[in-house]
């Protein structure tokens, strides 16, 4: 069977709930396109939180980020919906997600996005 892209992302429980501890993600290969121009824009994806009932599940996560292959979205747009959407599964006590964005036309663009319960 064949792993495909998809935008469901799954969670696990938190196996120590009674303490903050920190996760962190960094995805090199991250790869949405340009709305303006149809081009590919890649990035590095850095994502770090602080869970509180529920923990992201890693191969979900892959998927997820995967499924902006070829959607057309501005930087700041896909950051901000990559960290909606975690903080929509996991209700975590902090998170921070990063994307940090090669270099396009001599501007590198790097969007960081916080939320604290």
């Amino acid at each position: 069977m064949a792993t495909k892209p998809s935008k469901n992302l799954e969670t696990f429980p938190n196996p120590n709930p009674e303490r903050d501890y920190e996760i962190n993600f960094e995805a090199p290969e991250f790869t949405c396109v340009c709305p303006m121009t149809g081009q590919p824009d890649f990035a590095t994806i850095r994502i770090r939180y602080v869970p509180d009932q529920k923990c992201v599940e890693l191969k979900s996560l892959k998927l997820y980020l995967w499924s902006f292959r070829d959607e057309g979205t501005f930087h700041e747009t896909v950051t901000n919906r990559i960290a909606d959407d975690l903080i929509r599964a996991l209700d975590p006590r902090f998170i921070e997600v990063e994307g940090d964005f090669f270099v396009r036309g001599g501007i590198k663009t790097k969007v960081k996005v916080e939320h604290r319960k």
